[in-house]
């Protein structure tokens, strides 16, 4: 079970009931586009802003990880705000929170729908060893185009239960780093908590992870660092899940 990024670490898989994965950076590098389409509209509204602030600076990828990775995407207008020293209003203006995350969600649903996405090889190869295994799998995501990147990255039908920002949002449940999303999907699943592995690329998700009582916390590095992601309570830590597939992949050994 237990392991670290210079030994070769493994997962003993058969040992527990589900698996409950973040989407975007761990299934699809759905995380890219984000990115981009955050860089696109945070660097549009700083230019043309002309208000109070203490920072206005170009958004960089390192303000990605720090303020916006892995959160619901209001919040992370907020907190991204917040560290600029940047207050607006929540809604009901062309700049307010709300107007920014919307701006961000359309350039990100543009992208998708011109490119599509792919999922990570070394992920499906994981996907393929649970599903021989008949482990029950749960997406879980801060996104609410949850759904939409599944079905483009044809994987819709490898997930019992998805737990979006959509469901978040009508359950009344907080986000990443909170850890309600993540019990809500073993809950579903009908599965303890300290039964379920929790898969990760960012730093709110594994803090997520490490507050919801779970068997194991699995961090994957896209950018974040090995480092990072087991001080935030990552057990093991690894660059591609595929590095956890077992050698023999036949669903009889792990």
């Amino acid at each position: 079970m237990t392991g670290s990024p210079a030994a070769a670490p493994t997962v003993t898989w058969p040992d527990h009931a589900a698996v409950l994965f973040d989407l975007d950076g761990v299934i699809t590098p759905t995380a890219e586009v984000h990115m981009r389409a955050w860089a696109e509209m945070f660097n549009e509204f700083l230019e043309g802003y002309d208000g109070p602030a203490e920072d206005t600076s170009p958004y960089t990828d390192a303000d990605y990880f720090a303020h916006v990775d892995g959160k619901p995407r209001y919040d992370g207008v907020r907190d991204f705000l917040a560290s600029r020293g940047i207050s607006l209003p929540e809604s009901g203006a062309d700049l307010s929170v709300v107007a920014l995350g919307d701006r961000k969600n359309d350039a990100f649903n543009a992208v998708l729908e011109r490119d599509g996405v792919d999922p990570y090889p070394g992920t499906v190869a994981l996907l393929d060893h649970l599903r021989d295994l008949g482990t029950p799998l749960a997406i879980v995501s801060s996104s609410a185009n949850a759904p939409a990147v599944l079905a483009a990255a044809g994987l819709s039908d490898r997930f019992s239960t998805i737990v979006d920002g959509r469901v978040a949002a009508a359950e009344g449940l907080p986000g990443k780093p909170a850890p309600d999303t993540f019990q809500h999907a073993a809950d579903t699943l009908g599965v303890p908590r300290e039964a379920a592995v929790v898969v990760e690329d960012a730093v709110s998700g594994v803090r997520a992870g490490a507050a919801g009582g779970f068997a194991l916390v699995v961090g994957v590095d896209r950018g974040a660092g090995h480092d990072v992601l087991a001080a935030a309570g990552a057990d093991v830590v690894v660059s591609d899940l595929l590095e956890l597939v077992p050698a023999s992949s036949d669903g009889a050994s792990a």
